[in-house]
């Protein structure tokens, strides 16, 4: 367990850290973008070798935080002049065995992008695979990875009063919440993840980070918020006695039970207006696809909720099970792997399951009235790579807007292109009209979406000038077909475009 952090070591830390230039970028700088890449996979040996015999501060962290490797306790002082090797101690980040200093964790420097700019953190998590030398231990607090970023980055970049984190581990998601809601709530069934995280929040200056311990909405009891986020254990494990049951990735239920009791408890913890995103596994069993199993999980909640749910991969079982058992260190060929990876088929046979999908959830409570959005697609294209916060953002309130209009209202209403938005015909050789013409969104979820000719006509005239009514007659009119025929065709579309962001209103 981690001592309770001091807060006056946590600033000098920082303090430390930001002398030695101890940031994402340096670090990549010193050791080599192939290295750096190569840590992502577990491999520390191409930053070290980078390193070779460098003993600046910015090389003595990078091989004790950022690499898991020990280092001279003489050199760390040189590099940490406030917090020193004892000072790391203390913190529960390191020991101090002889002239040697032997890390007990990492600490590794973050960089991100979002709605309001760059910033970095800096993230202590328990030691990876890598500096352990074999498979992790079972109260294994994550670093950051993959998922954790795109769950940040997923985060409505809008101010709100209350926040929750539910299965907070390093912290990370509530570090990124504070940016706009003024007090969080962290949860976790880990008391090492919360120590984490109390350690994570002083160490980047952020307060109004509260932590509590237990599951799912137990520490909670009663209580409503204006955002929810969570990144909940929801790797599907076997519930069988030898398959280790990782707490950072293991709610220790059955299948996707874990994904299934959030998405029907959130309701009752959000305030009217209020909206819980999650990421998650859906099993597609006995021929039910995993999405309409999602949508069955949110019109069984108490509360009647919006629904956004996006399916971004699927797996079968088998691919699954490799993932997960790599994930927790045992590799292929080595003792064990293949003895894993049945147990996990049986658990997906025992249960029909012949897909796993992965995705986003975006749960709303309307602040008044009944829901009015119940979305669950299929996508596959590439992301903005400052994240999908603002276009989520963007999306509710165009889904507000429209849902106050008719097609009449619509049809008076004043649209503009958005500016990611281009357009591509395609032409057979010598033809004078397009076979092909496609819109495409640059930011976003990078939708591309095939159009007929009336439909493009009326997106390219979408200048902010004329409202979309009288430029439907208009194009009627060049492409001598009814105008009322044309507009019930178009105007669904259009609210398809402007929900998605290809389309925006005027003002």
């Amino acid at each position: 367990m981690l001592p309770e952090p001091d807060p006056d070591l946590c600033r000098a830390l920082a303090a430390d850290l930001r002398d030695a230039g101890f940031t994402a970028e340096a670090l990549r700088d010193a050791w080599g973008p192939a290295a750096d890449d190569a840590i992502a996979r577990g491999l520390r040996s191409p930053a070290s070798r980078a390193l070779g015999d460098r003993d600046d501060a910015l090389a003595v962290l990078g091989r004790l935080l950022v690499l898991g490797m020990p280092a001279a306790a003489a050199s760390v002082d040189s590099a940490l002049v406030r917090t020193g090797a004892v000072g790391l101690a203390r913190l529960g980040l390191a020991e101090v065995v002889g002239d040697a200093v032997r890390p007990r964790a990492v600490v590794r420097p973050q960089s991100y992008t979002d709605d309001s700019g760059s910033g970095q953190w800096w993230i202590a998590s328990d030691l990876d695979e890598a500096a352990l030398g074999g498979p992790l231990p079972e109260d294994h607090v994550l670093g950051v990875g993959g998922a954790s970023l795109t769950l940040a980055g997923l985060q409505l970049p809008t101010p709100a009063a209350r926040g929750l984190d539910i299965g907070a581990g390093c912290g990370i998601q509530a570090l990124r919440s504070r940016a706009q809601v003024a007090h969080v709530v962290a949860t976790d069934i880990s008391p090492r993840a919360l120590a984490f995280t109390r350690l994570n929040a002083l160490l980047n200056g952020v307060d109004g980070i509260e932590v509590r311990l237990g599951s799912l909405f137990e520490p909670v009891a009663g209580e409503e918020f204006d955002r929810i986020v969570s990144n909940p254990p929801f790797v599907i494990t076997p519930r069988v006695a030898d398959v280790p049951a990782y707490e950072y990735r293991d709610g220790g239920m059955i299948g996707d039970d874990v994904v299934a009791a959030f998405v029907r408890g959130v309701g009752a913890h959000l305030a009217p207006g209020g909206v819980a995103q999650l990421l998650g596994n859906w099993e597609t069993r006995d021929g039910v696809p995993g999405l309409e199993r999602v949508r069955s999980w949110v019109e069984s909640s108490s509360v009647g909720l919006d629904a956004w749910v996006v399916e971004r991969e699927r797996l079968d079982p088998l691919s699954y099970a490799e993932l997960w058992v790599r994930d927790g260190g045992t590799l292929p060929g080595t003792p064990g792997f293949a003895r894993l990876v049945d147990a996990w088929l049986d658990d997906f046979a025992a249960r029909g399951v012949t897909q796993v999908g992965f995705g986003y959830l975006l749960l709303r409570r309307p602040a008044t009235g009944s829901p009015t959005l119940a979305r669950y697609e299929t996508l596959h294209t590439a992301l903005a790579s400052d994240g999908l916060g603002g276009h989520l953002a963007a999306a509710l309130a165009a889904h507000d807007r429209l849902a106050e209009l008719d097609d009449a209202g619509l049809a008076a209403s004043v649209l503009v292109v958005a500016g990611d938005v281009t357009e591509a015909r395609h032409h057979l050789p010598g033809a004078e009209d397009p076979t092909v013409i496609e819109l495409r969104q640059g930011g976003g979820f990078g939708r591309a979406l095939g159009v007929d000719p009336g439909l493009a006509a009326l997106v390219g005239a979408c200048d902010g000038d004329l409202p979309v009514g009288a430029l439907i007659d208009a194009i009627a009119d060049l492409l001598e077909v009814d105008a009322g025929a044309l507009r019930a065709d178009l105007l669904p579309r259009v609210r398809e475009l402007t929900f998605t962001g290809f389309l925006r209103f005027a003002g």
